[in-house]
């Protein structure tokens, strides 16, 4: 019997139609991890892995090179001479530039021009735009070229580059299992989720930031899956680092209620300073790519003149720069000084993207935070010295408030601050504070420091590509016929007909004057007509009663947007308004715009 039944298992199939025998030939693992539920969770669990031992190696490189150039662990917190020369004293930092330029300028310029810059903007183009598709050696180079440009004393972050290393993982990893392009969007999220978590031992930070800046949505699949991968990296983050943060910051506390108007002056002050920071960073970028005539590849290593500049008179400037932010917190600065090191950062770090740097721009960010927070910590407390507080509080709130204005990312912001600190008393004035920021850089500029990026060479994220075939036709040139409205008044029983036979699931609703006041559905009426009546409340009776008005769709409206609109909305279509938004004139539904691709294939 047992034979019987290997036999039998071996067998091979018989096609019903000819008779003959077709051998059927097992699915491969990587099918198998595509077609099974648990497979993507297993694939967020090995981008998580390679994105923990990548920031591993990157922040070993990070270190090494740092030795090399500096001779110190940090040259930032250090200063002085290098004792690899130390004939050259301070002035070591003319030089340091220089030569990293000429290891990592020919690096990027050959093999991966998409390496240079501050990383973020390139995964949400490629998450957007590219179906999730990076190229496999951007994490190759990026490491190199990042490591090499921080080490050498490029005022840059780290956090950054990890993402794009990350992403490039997750991507790399899809591709050879030959993902969705879906499930491709989602590995290059659990990426970046696994690179900030590891970098900063913050694996809840890690999960927003990716929802918030990379997908831009939050949905039950993404974030399973980011959470696993998250706490991977995490775990081998701590497992080399230690389970410590990454910064030494101090207690902090509220002192006085009188202190949150103080948190919330300095939302709105940090939010203008995100902002700044975001266009000097483009204005030295358009002034570097103005005055530079010669190959790229030599760039770094001409513009680290400057930069070595930059350094020798401020040597704080050097590297990421984490030693001086920790003394910031602490009170360790005078004010005077600390405004110097704002516009000294925001000149360093622009100074060493421009000239073609690697490295990112999330540590400048809370680096400027810091010392604008700590600046006006030091204000408040000669104002008001019994209500203003530690110096620290303010630093702390400014890093979170500062970011959140320059990336417009607040749930990250605060995130990421509340793990840093590990404190409960942080989360009413962060919250306060990066609100506000995040409000007045949206009043003071459209962008953000990572989308700016992407603006300028016209393209728009919200927007269709350029290339689409469907969305970039206005709605009044796809719309249909108008079907025939509901009247407010009628009874939810004819209204129910009436949409029974509509085909749309879905129809507009008119006031007793005619004019448009939303929409209802047939399942509203469903709902309402088949639930049990209360005597506590007075059941819907008219259409009007489960009205409800939609996003408005105009006539003048590009069809990529008003899709958007469209696919998250109940039924199978919505009016179309006159761009007064008053009057009905059209019906747009999923087949109109599917039939506008044809159009001219027609013609």
């Amino acid at each position: 019997m047992a034979d019987t039944g290997a036999t039998h298992a071996a067998a091979p199939n018989t096609d019903s139609t000819t008779g003959a025998e077709v051998e059927t030939t097992p699915p491969s693992p990587a099918a198998r991890i595509r077609t099974a539920p648990w497979g993507l969770l297993t694939l967020a669990v090995v981008v998580g892995a390679g994105a923990g031992l990548g920031s591993i190696a990157f922040r070993w490189l990070i270190q090494q090179f740092t030795q090399l150039f500096s001779g110190h662990a940090d040259y930032a917190g250090a200063g002085g001479a290098n004792p690899h020369v130390p004939w050259l004293g301070p002035y070591f930092v003319l030089l340091a530039p220089v030569l990293g330029g000429l290891l990592y300028g020919p690096l990027v310029n050959r093999f991966a021009k998409e390496a240079r810059g501050h990383g973020v903007p390139e995964v949400m183009l490629a998450v957007a735009r590219r179906g999730g598709r990076i190229s496999p050696q951007v994490a190759v180079v990026k490491t190199l070229a990042s490591a090499l440009c921080i080490g050498s004393g490029g005022s840059v972050g780290r956090e950054g580059p990890i993402v794009q290393i990350g992403s490039a993982l997750g991507s790399t990893l899809g591709r050879v299992v030959k993902v969705t392009e879906g499930r491709m969007r989602l590995l290059v999220a659990c990426g970046a989720a696994a690179g900030i978590a590891a970098t900063f031992n913050a694996p809840l930070a890690g999960v927003f930031f990716a929802m918030e800046l990379i997908l831009g949505t939050f949905s039950a699949e993404a974030f399973g899956a980011t959470v696993l991968a998250s706490v991977t990296a995490s775990v081998i983050g701590r497992a080399a680092f230690g389970d410590t943060a990454f910064l030494t910051l101090p207690a902090f506390h509220v002192d006085h209620l009188a202190q949150y108007g103080l948190f919330a002056l300095l939302g709105v002050v940090a939010g203008a300073v995100g902002v700044v920071f975001t266009r000097v960073l483009y204005w030295i970028e358009d002034a570097c790519d103005w005055a530079w005539r010669g190959p790229e590849w030599v760039r770094p290593a001409a513009g680290g003149l400057l930069l070595g500049v930059v350094l020798l008179l401020l040597p704080e400037m050097y590297g990421v720069g984490y030693p001086v932010l920790e003394k910031a917190t602490d009170g360790g600065y005078a004010a005077g000084f600390l405004i110097l090191l704002i516009v000294g950062k925001m000149v360093a770090t622009s100074l060493t993207i421009g000239i073609g740097g690697s490295g990112g721009v999330f540590a400048p960010s809370l680096f400027i935070g810091a010392m604008l927070g700590a600046a006006y910590g030091a204000g408040a407390q000669h104002l008001t010295p019994d209500t203003a507080g530690a110096v620290g509080a303010y630093a702390l709130v400014g890093m979170g408030a500062v970011f959140a204005g320059a990336a417009r990312a607040p749930i990250t912001a605060v995130v990421i601050l509340f793990e840093l600190t590990g404190e409960y008393s942080i989360i009413l004035p962060l919250m306060l504070a990066i609100v506000l920021a995040t409000l007045t850089s949206r009043l003071l500029s459209h962008d953000t420091i990572y989308t700016l990026k992407l603006s300028r060479r016209g393209i728009d994220l919200t927007g269709p590509a350029s290339s689409a075939t469907l969305g970039t036709q206005q709605v009044k040139t796809v719309m249909e016929e108008l079907p025939e409205p509901l009247a407010a008044s009628e009874p939810l029983t004819v209204a129910a007909d009436r949409l029974s036979l509509s085909g749309h699931g879905v129809l507009p609703v008119l006031d007793a004057e005619g004019a448009y006041l939303g929409t209802v559905t047939a399942r509203a009426i469903a709902e309402a007509l088949t639930e049990p009546q209360s005597q506590d409340d007075t059941p819907p009776r008219t259409a009007g009663d489960l009205t409800e008005r939609p996003a408005p769709i105009t006539a003048d409206m590009p069809l990529a947007s008003a899709l958007q609109t469209l696919v998250t909305a109940p039924g199978t279509g919505l009016p179309v308004l006159a761009p007064d938004k008053h009057r009905l004139i059209g019906w747009l539904t999923h087949q109109s715009a599917l039939r506008a691709v044809h159009r001219p294939a027609r013609a």
